[in-house]
């Protein structure tokens, strides 16, 4: 398949649980370094040309109002000029971030898909791998629209909710 007939995905890095890694010095998990390459890396990509965006690199917790602004300009702008966005963003403000993208894009002209994980990539039993691979194929087959992908379900917005109890997203009524 030549590089032109390829479906071009803008995948934007925010940070979050799925990009944290351990950090030997303190002890904990912290957003430092991307392990979105290494996570690409391991994925069959045919048919798709991945253009990497590395927006910022935040627990979503610590991101402000300007911060999910930044998130939804960027998202709408690349949504223009790509076949589809997937933003890789933490689960805390993932639904705020979503719903920041309806206020300022309305419906985009391509699908924008949010992903993140409950459990870090580095560890053994994370989401992150299943979570970036349901995101990556639901940017190709659904309409221009926002959305979450994550375990198993693609949801979308407005009214897409965190779930604490069940530990993944929900549908709401707006």
């Amino acid at each position: 398949m030549s590089s032109s007939s390829k479906r071009r995905i803008a995948l934007i890095s925010t940070g979050g649980t799925i990009e944290k890694t351990f950090d030997e010095l303190s002890g904990v998990l912290a957003n430092k370094l991307s392990v979105l390459d290494v996570m690409l890396a391991s994925l069959e990509l045919r048919g798709v040309m991945i253009h990497r965006v590395a927006l910022m690199n935040k627990d979503s917790l610590d991101m402000t109002s300007d911060d999910h602004t930044t998130i939804a300009e960027t998202a709408t702008r690349m949504a223009r000029e790509h076949d589809g966005v997937v933003v890789v963003h933490g689960t805390d403000r993932l639904a705020v971030s979503g719903e920041r993208v309806v206020e300022v894009a309305g419906t985009p002209a391509s699908p924008i898909v949010f992903t993140g994980a409950m459990r870090p990539y580095e560890l053994r039993t994370t989401d992150a791998i299943q979570n970036l691979t349901e995101a990556l194929l639901a940017v190709q087959i659904v309409p221009p629209g926002v959305y979450v992908a994550m375990h198993n379900q693609v949801l979308q917005f407005p009214g897409v909710v965190k779930d604490l109890v069940a530990r993944t997203f929900v549908k709401v009524s707006p």
